[in-house]
């Protein structure tokens, strides 16, 4: 009778990217000279269940060929970006009339998925320009807030709109969600007037700043994202930081940057003869999100209110991205 193979022990997780991990365990030496192949079973930790693991002698989720440790996980299951998984494993040795010596499963390990990596980005970059349309002209970058907001500003934080912790919405992997700061600011403009829209979903009080005060020379432009909400248009998020600040530090390794002068979304064309201003455009077939890295000073601008409507039920706020839209996915999550 073969001798029962000892139980994996001391889990380690390693190399975890938004799409793979690498695992290995310690095993006694006649059982890596044994084993035939190994049985991992992996499951997302908030649909953990004490119950899940199926019997000893039954194959679980993934049935690999035993391999020298580390192992690598990649394509077996759709893993998501940002997301915790729970994953167990037995070792088992394959028997000549194909059934299988297994041992116990290991104790249960937790590790959690990482961001979209930069080709990942680049990826989604790629698709996001193919939607963003032809270019059209703007000067001012917009915000609308309720009263209380703006009133906040001037009471509380000397007229400055400081910048805060960008939510979740958007793609699950996007690296700014939760990790950067900014204050968001619009700039898409009617067809018909080249004007901001009268109607807003965030507030009827509206700041306007000249393009030229954040869009410039001392500032950098990164792509951060491209989504949709079960909607036919989609949104771009662009982030704008002065060179050299900690914002664009961040940006610098984690995100896709910009040409100012040349890219299909947000660009500022330079004068080209004495005494002409500079040409700002933005994309016209998608709306963009622009986070902008540092506080805004509400003198810089103007604040009027808006003769549309708001409503708060079309804001974007941690709202989440349509997984099944074919324009502005990736293979490698959502």
């Amino acid at each position: 009778m073969d001798t029962v193979l000892s139980t994996p022990n001391n889990i380690k997780i390693c190399e975890v990217t938004c799409d793979s991990f690498c695992i290995a365990w310690d095993m006694t030496p006649e059982d890596t000279a044994r084993a035939t192949h190994f049985f991992i079973d992996l499951s997302r930790k908030e649909g953990r269940d004490p119950n899940r693991f199926k019997h000893r002698d039954v194959p679980t989720k993934l049935v690999a060929k035993a391999v020298p440790l580390p192992m690598a996980v990649r394509g077996h299951w759709f893993l998501s970006p940002r997301t915790e998984y729970c994953v167990a494993v037995q070792t088992a040795v394959r028997q000549a009339d194909g059934e299988y010596l297994v041992s116990e499963w290991s104790q249960v390990v937790e590790f959690c998925t990482g961001d979209y990596a930069m080709d990942h980005l680049k990826q989604l970059l790629g698709k996001a320009e193919v939607s963003a349309g032809r270019l059209l002209r703007f000067s001012v970058f917009y915000r609308n807030q309720h009263p209380d907001y703006f009133h906040n500003v001037r009471t509380e934080c000397g007229g400055l709109m400081q910048p805060a912790l960008k939510d979740n919405s958007g793609s699950h992997g996007s690296p700014i969600n939760s990790k950067l700061k900014g204050v968001f600011l619009s700039c898409n403009t009617e067809f018909d007037t080249g004007l901001p829209p009268n109607d807003s979903p965030y507030g009827p009080l509206r700041f306007h700043i000249p393009a030229g005060n954040l869009l410039n020379n001392n500032t950098n432009l990164y792509f951060a994202d491209f989504y949709c909400m079960y909607t036919a248009y989609h949104y771009v998020v662009l982030v704008l930081t002065p060179a050299g600040s900690e914002g664009d530090l961040f940006c610098s390794s984690s995100l896709p940057l910009l040409d100012r002068t040349a890219n299909p979304f947000l660009t500022r064309i330079p004068p080209q003869r004495q005494g002409e201003e500079p040409l700002f455009c933005h994309a016209s077939d998608v709306i963009l999100e622009v986070l902008y890295t540092e506080p805004i000073h509400l003198e810089q601008g103007t604040v009027a209110e808006i003769s549309g409507h708001h409503q708060m039920s079309q804001t974007t706020a941690n709202a989440k991205k349509d997984p099944s839209c074919k324009v502005c996915n990736i293979s490698v999550g959502r």
